[in-house]
């Protein structure tokens, strides 16, 4: 019986996201658990960028973290002055950052390519196999499975 893999697109700045690769977690929606639960053992995340600082205005709007989900495990993580956000541990893969923008017309997930931004305005969503495919290739060179 084959597993039923999920994909799931994350938004968070690039800073942030920098952070989860370096410690091998995802941390979504600023700490909710609900998204979280969404996911499964052998899912893959992927993180959209839509900025390099989560308070600074300049565009980066590139994909930059591909990964795997690790387990079932929720957990809480202290990170002081009373903010305890969820995680999940991620096995991240070696990847370059990729641009959005010669992406959109292949990925069927954003509906309409001239407000493509809209696609991310909940901070997390789940994506097809194909789609996964095309950044997942765009990002790797086709290396890694």
């Amino acid at each position: 019986m084959k597993k039923n893999i999920r994909y799931w697109i994350r938004v968070a700045s690039r800073d942030h996201v920098m952070k989860g690769v370096q410690g091998g977690f995802a941390q979504l929606c600023h700490g909710k658990e609900a998204p979280l639960r969404k996911m499964r053992t052998d899912d893959w995340i992927i993180y959209y960028s839509p900025k390099v600082h989560l308070n600074e205005g300049t565009p980066y709007q590139k994909f930059t973290a591909l990964g795997r989900v690790i387990d079932d495990y929720i957990f809480q993580f202290d990170m002081g002055n009373d903010f305890i956000p969820f995680r999940r541990k991620i096995d991240f893969m070696e990847c370059t950052e990729t641009s959005i923008h010669s992406l959109v017309p292949q990925l069927s997930f954003i509906k309409n390519k001239k407000y493509w931004g809209y696609s991310f305005r909940f901070g997390h969503l789940e994506i097809s196999e194909d789609d996964f495919r095309v950044i997942k290739e765009e990002m790797t060179g086709g290396e890694g499975d």
